[in-house]
Parts: structure tokens; C-alpha cells; sequence
């Protein structure tokens, strides 16, 4: 918790930047607290030793380890967003639409024309994200995410064109 609101001065702004192998177990622990299924320290250590996989990550204040990530795969002139979490502590205050509108960017950068990702259907807090960063439903995949209570939920999959300017962050 930082003190500086208390002493009347402001917050440093959030920054977004590339991953190193170096965060992967803290992206371990911020991927358990969103996903039924987490990934492993060291299958980020994979992710993010691998040169098709773009990998911003959410830095708060000082801090040397991310608060929020999004790891992408670039192949050609597609990406395929992986995922993307943010610390339970850092969700609610606009952090996801800095980072993804951030990592577009990086996507556009990278050579990737065009986005494609997939979000479970009642995630109404990442649809209207995706929304408002002119994300559009492309398909349907029934029962391909699994749920904590041993159910099945339908992902949906959502496209994004990188020419024209992208919205600004939220």
C-alpha cells in the first residue's frame, strides 16, 4: 500500500514493460488467481524464452515484479493473444485497458496485421474490454474452458484488424 495519496502526492503511473524469465513465477501466481487450470513457473519460463511470444507486463508504483501480463504469439502477420491476468488487487482500476491497448502496439510493432483471442462467455468484464478496443466476435468453440465446479463453458472467439489507430487506453 503506498503512502504517497496520504501525504497528498500523486501515484506514479503505471508503466508497461516487456517480461523477462525473471517474472515468470509471479506470472504463476497472478495466472492461479484467474484460471481454473494455472500455468506453472515454469511453462512462463517457456512462454517467455520463446522468440513468437510477445510478453508485456502491468508495473505499479516501483515495483520490480508485474501487478498484470498479457503474453501474445506472433507467427507472420498474426497474433494470437495467450492470455492476459491481472492481480486480484490491481483489477477495477482501468489497468487492462493501458496494458492491452499498450500491447497492441507492441503486436503492430512486431509485424501482426490482425489479433485474434478467445474469452469465456461470462466474462462480461473482458468482453466489454475487448469491445471498446474494436474487438469483434469471429466463432463459437462449445465447452472448451473448464470451470473450478468440474463444468464446461464456451469460449468465444473474437478478432481484432491492428491497421488504423487503435482507441485510446481506458
Amino acid at each position: 500500500m503506498s503512502w504517497l495519496p496520504q501525504l497528498g502526492l500523486p501515484r506514479p503511473a503505471p508503466r508497461i514493460e516487456a517480461l523477462r524469465p525473471a517474472h515468470a513465477e509471479r506470472l504463476a501466481e497472478i495466472h492461479a488467481q484467474a484460471f481454473a487450470r494455472p500455468w506453472s513457473a515454469l511453462e512462463f519460463e517457456g512462454f517467455l524464452t520463446d522468440r513468437t511470444i510477445q510478453a508485456d507486463g502491468l508495473f505499479l508504483g516501483r515495483a520490480r515484479q508485474p501487478a498484470g501480463f498479457v503474453l501474445s504469439r506472433v507467427t507472420l502477420d498474426e497474433a494470437e493473444v495467450l492470455s492476459v491476468a491481472l492481480d486480484r488487487a490491481a483489477r477495477g482500476q482501468g489497468h487492462a485497458g493501458l496494458l492491452l491497448a499498450r500491447h497492441l502496439e507492441t503486436l503492430a510493432r512486431a509485424g501482426a496485421a490482425c489479433v485474434h483471442l478467445e474469452v469465456e462467455e461470462g466474462n462480461a468484464p473482458a468482453f466489454a474490454l475487448y469491445r471498446r478496443l474494436g474487438f469483434r466476435q469471429s466463432g463459437l468453440r462449445p465447452g472448451y474452458y473448464a470451470r473450478p465446479d468440474g463444468s464446461r463453458a464456451t469460449a468465444v472467439s473474437m478478432t481484432r484488424e491492428l491497421e488504423g489507430p487503435l482507441p485510446p487506453p481506458l
